[in-house]
Formats: C-alpha cells, structure tokens, sequence
C-alpha cells in the first residue's frame, strides 16, 4: 500500500505518521537563521543605534538599499552551498538571534528593526521558494506589553506566510527581569499562536550581561530556564495546543532529565510525558555524536526535530572528526539510536505535524 505524508497537526497530542520510502523523504531543518545577510544590514543597524543618542543620525527605513542580487549572493555561497554539500533539502529560516538585540532602544526601535529583518527573510524565501520557509522575530522590548508585537506576528503569518515565530523569554538581554513564560501578560501572544497553529521557537539574543557568553551559556541557560517555567506552571492547560520549540537539543535539559522528573514529582505535577510533551519540543542543534547520542535515547523521538543552525554559533571544524561541527545531518545518520522509521520522523514527519503551516505549504506544492 502506498505511503502518505502526515496530515498538519491540528491539536496535541501529535498523531502517528505513515513512513515513506527514505528516499522519498525530505530533510528538514527548523533552525536556520540570516547570519550572512548583505553587509548594508548590520551597517545601518549601527546607524540606528547611534541615533538613540543623536536623532539626526537616525536612518529611515527606506533608505536601507539591499538588492535582489546581493541576496541571492549571500545565500548561494553560504547556507544554500551547505545545505547542498550536506544534503538537506528546505530551512524555516529567520532573522539572526543575536541581531535581534530586543535590549536596545525603545519598542519602535525594535518594531522597526524586526520588520526590516523579517521582510528580508521573506525576500529570501521569495527567492529561493524551494529551500526556505520564514519564521519571524518579534520587536519585543523590556518592560513593554508582549502584545505589542501581535501586528508584526499577523502581518507575518498573513502576508509573509511565516510558518513560525522566535519568542524571546528575556527580551532584557541577560538580566531576566521580564514575567517567566507562564505569566499571563504572554497570553495574548499564545491565543494567536493557537488561532495560527503556529509554534515559538524559544530563542534568547546578545547578552549584555558580562556573566554570560552568549551563545556558550546565554542560549543554554535560557533553553533550560524556559523548560523550567513551563515545568512549574499549568500553562499548557490553559493552552493544550500550544508548541514551544526548544533549540539547541534542549540545554541542560537531556542531560538531566532525572532531576527535571524528580522535580516534576515533588511539585506534585504529572509525568514530564503528561505534562509537558505533549507541547514540548526540541531540535537536534547539539554538535557533536555523544550529545546526538544522548537527546535521542532520552527525550522521545516525536519530540525530537532536525535543525543545525548552521553558519551560526559554532562554525569551525571539529579535529577530532575533520567534519564541521554543525553538520548535525551526520550525528543523526550515525546514532544507533534510530530506526529508519524514527529518522524520517526527526528528518521531516515531526517538523510538518509541529509547523502545520510548513506542511500545508508543502502540500500546496504537492509535497
């Protein structure tokens, strides 16, 4: 009998897949991100950040001048040329984390600047239909009402056909002084979220905050920290079908899922499998076999999604391997962890059930 392609989700939990022919199957990657955008970008962010302080150095938006050509440049020598080379085929693909900056300035610096970045990434997809898909940044900022940046996440999903967005649980910047995620002042970003049936990537940016690294320990803590707040609430019960991704193979969060059980038991809440993986997921952006290794015998592999983030916080080559360390295709291929059923499920079923959109944009394509 033939096999199909899994249905979009439409409310967790997640529904079994059919498997196809391996060669039939598509590999996804959920993390990608613009980190090679045209040089004209970062020059006239430096712009508006001077302009905090003097006006008149302030750039208008329309004065940023990025080509269609300089695009295609930027990704056909960079992540275009690896996806290639590394064999995966489509990218959800959005704006550079640590650009995102959500500390700097004021809400209309941060509406201003996600727009541009999010149109970009839009341009992208535009261009290259084929190999990328776009998810969104919000223009959060301290201290202001999440609800702000509902009209860019509509403009997005309804103009742009974003099939996700990165929510940001410290828009601070390293100081956490922003309500933890189950607080209710997130909760009309998560009624749109539902009405979309898209998922947040939880995603921090830049740390000011000298304590922190920032992609050596900003992004692990803060995978860990949001896992945590959602362990220690009820948010999903008043939001059954919302998604979180968790990037970077979950932080702390595989490592030490005993204490992450044991906690979960004296809090008195139900199993982690109850409580929160019905909702929870994570990404395969660990770089090395161990830590494939380790994601993929303790966290269940419906939970588990393919992504490299590649050209992004670790890009060298590893000595040990001669293969770079974010080629994470390889530490999938090579777990003994999976079943050819269970991979396609990491490669591809599991991004089209969690990012219904993605699947539905597929299937319009008959994919």
């Amino acid at each position: 009998m033939a096999k199909t392609r899994p249905a979009a989700a439409q409310a967790l939990p997640l529904p079994p897949i059919d498997f196809p022919c391996e060669d039939t199957s598509m590999i996804i990657d959920v993390h990608g991100h613009y980190t090679t955008a045209p040089a004209a970008l970062g020059a006239w962010r430096d712009l508006q950040i001077a302009g905090l302080k003097d006006p008149s150095k302030t750039p208008s938006a329309s004065s940023l001048k990025i080509s269609d050509d300089e695009i295609r440049e930027s990704i056909e020598s960079n992540q275009l040329k690896l996806m290639k080379q590394r064999g995966s085929d489509l990218t959800i693909f959005s704006p550079r984390a640590s650009f995102m900056a959500h500390h700097i300035g004021d809400f209309n610096t941060s509406s201003t600047w996600a727009a541009i970045c999010n149109e970009l990434c839009y341009r992208v997809s535009q261009l290259f239909p084929d190999h990328f898909i776009p998810a969104a940044m919000l223009p959060q900022s301290p201290g202001v009402d999440p609800a702000t940046s509902i009209p860019e996440l509509v403009k997005c999903v309804e103009q742009y056909g974003n099939v996700g967005i990165n929510l940001n649980p410290d828009p601070s910047g390293g100081h956490w002084n922003s309500p933890p995620l189950s607080d209710r002042s997130w909760y009309p970003i998560y009624e749109k979220m539902v009405e979309y049936d898209i998922p947040a990537m939880i995603h921090v940016s830049t740390s000011c905050n000298a304590c922190f690294h920032t992609t050596g320990s900003h992004y692990l803590n803060a995978d860990t920290t949001a896992f945590m707040q959602c362990l220690t609430s009820d948010l999903f019960k008043d939001f059954p079908t919302l998604k979180f991704l968790i990037p970077h193979g979950g932080g702390a969060v595989p490592y030490h899922w005993g204490r992450f059980r044991g906690l979960a038991q004296e809090l008195k809440k139900p199993l982690l499998s109850e409580h929160l993986l019905n909702n929870i997921f994570f990404d395969t952006c660990v770089y090395h076999q161990p830590g494939i290794d380790l994601l993929t015998k303790v966290i269940p592999v419906k939970n588990i999604l393919f992504a490299s983030e590649m050209i992004g916080a670790v890009r060298g080559i590893d000595p040990e391997t001669g293969h770079y360390y974010d080629d994470t295709k390889r530490y999938v291929a090579a777990t003994a962890n999976l079943s050819d059923e269970e991979r396609y499920q990491v490669y591809e079923g599991n991004a089209r059930r969690v990012f219904s959109r993605l699947d539905t944009a597929l299937k319009n394509k008959g994919l």
